[in-house]
């Protein structure tokens, strides 16, 4: 909030609503005056974060899609932003959710979509893909290093039954990393749940869809005021390095300032709060009046 300093009567876009906490923070800052625009894949998060933001007496427009989307609706509407802010991944309350397939720490369906319409699970993936093309997504998503045996260990595990449940997913990746398995600082599925699931949402091509119509001078004159504040939380070094590279390009353009010299990080007293907030990394620039 420091950083994106939203201003009494300003317009915040708020690209991955969630549970509605950060556009709460905006609404309260820009007032009934402004205006937060909240887009969401998810219909539920999307619904609870808009009764949050008016009951606090918020103004809130909720726009169910992706993010890549904002330009045109902000656009169609006749809005310029003053702040964007993106949040990446998925939300707390997806995670925790069984039904979703987000996380091992409980058993369910390989899910993985965070748009509960969308056309294709974890579970299609595994079932349909080469066992080339899984080891390609692992290693290239996951950036895991045993990611051809993880590969060749589902591959083979599928020919047998299907791989439809979470923690199926789990153990087969801990037996594909065998003794490592007990030396590994993180649990060693979590690369492999990180790289289907950017894969099943599209998640890399979406951020650089945003981050062109940031860039894009044309493009970002249609849906960007002069001036406004732009700020992406990433949480894995794919996300975080395009981020770093498109901020980047626009501050040697003199298209935008820096606001943060190198990513904001969680303090010792967040992460005891929030332990998830270990792998958050916020960058933000201005662009020019």
């Amino acid at each position: 909030m420091a950083l994106l300093a939203p201003g009494t009567g300003e317009i915040a876009v708020d690209c991955t609503v969630g549970r509605g906490g950060h556009s709460l923070a905006l609404a309260e800052a820009v007032g009934p005056q402004g205006l937060v625009v909240g887009m969401d894949l998810d219909p539920a998060g999307l619904e609870y974060a808009a009764g949050r933001v008016r009951d606090a007496g918020g103004r809130f427009e909720p726009l169910r899609g992706s993010f890549v989307r904002a330009p045109q609706e902000l656009s169609a509407r006749g809005l310029r932003a003053d702040v964007v802010l993106a949040d990446l991944g998925f939300s707390s309350a997806q995670m925790d959710d069984p039904a979703r397939g987000l996380s091992f720490a409980a058993d369910g369906p390989l899910d993985m979509r965070l748009d509960p319409g969308g056309p294709v699970t974890a579970a299609d993936l595994l079932a349909t893909m080469s066992e080339n093309e899984l080891a390609d997504v692992i290693r290239r998503y996951g950036e895991d290093p045993l990611a051809a045996k993880i590969a060749r260990k589902l591959a083979q595990a599928r020919r047998d039954t299907p791989i439809r449940t979470t923690s199926r997913l789990a153990q087969l990746v801990i037996d594909a990393y065998g003794p490592r398995a007990r030396r590994s600082r993180m649990h060693p599925a979590t690369r492999t749940f990180m790289a289907l699931r950017i894969a099943v949402n599209d998640e890399l091509t979406a951020l650089r869809a945003l981050l062109d119509a940031i860039a894009d001078p044309a493009e970002r004159e249609i849906w960007l005021a002069p001036g406004a504040r732009v700020a992406v939380i990433s949480f894995h070094s794919l996300e975080d390095r395009l981020v770093k590279q498109a901020f980047a390009a626009l501050v040697r353009a003199g298209s935008a300032e820096r606001l943060t010299k190198r990513p904001v990080t969680a303090g010792p007293d967040e992460l005891a709060a929030n332990p998830r907030s270990r792998s958050a990394k916020l960058r933000a620039i201005r662009l020019a009046r």
